[in-house]
């Protein structure tokens, strides 16, 4: 992965809706969510969906599928494991690795 597709795609995670709806949609699994329930779920107007669903199309982290008129929405699980991996792949290479932490909550 180069550096400017994981600056941007962890652009676009940085904001908190879109992080959120990034979530819901991993939840979700392979089946993906309809923008309706994306919507529903995370209480907010349409076009503002529309705009974070963008960002986040844009930068490849999620796909949508047209399935006669419903407009399916799914985490791009390539991708989200394409800059994870990025951002492990050279952990401690120059050094050692802290401990790990026990009891630690995200």
């Amino acid at each position: 992965m180069k550096l400017e597709k994981a600056a941007a795609q962890l652009e676009a995670l940085g904001n908190p809706t879109r992080l959120q709806l990034y979530r819901t949609l991993v939840r979700a699994g392979d089946e993906g969510l309809p923008v309706g329930r994306v919507q529903e779920t995370l209480g907010i107007a349409a076009s503002t969906l529309s705009h974070h669903l963008k960002r986040l199309v844009d930068t490849g982290l999620v796909t949508q599928e047209r399935q006669a008129t419903t407009l399916i929405c799914r985490a791009n699980y390539p991708s989200m494991n394409a800059l994870i991996g990025y951002l492990a792949d050279e952990c401690c290479a120059d050094g050692k690795c802290a401990p790990a932490a026990k009891g630690v909550a995200a």
